[in-house]
């Protein structure tokens, strides 16, 4: 091993480096583009409804009942 031996990156961080760099908010642009979508306060009451009203699918969905 020689004695000044670089740690190797791969082209990919390589690139997100360069990335980040030249965009410095691209991270915060991140963050707030995902609160948009995913992070949300769940409202357990209204969960539980839409559980309870769900209708339970029969086994053959194309089968009409023959009773």
């Amino acid at each position: 091993m020689p004695l000044f031996w670089k740690p190797y990156k791969s082209d990919v961080t390589q690139f997100i480096e360069q990335l980040k760099a030249q965009k410095p908010t691209l991270e915060a642009e991140q963050r707030a583009g995902r609160g948009l979508l995913w992070d949300r306060h769940i409202d357990r009451s209204a969960q539980s409804e839409f559980r309870d009203a769900r209708v339970e699918q029969q086994p053959y969905v194309y089968q009409t009942k023959s009773e």
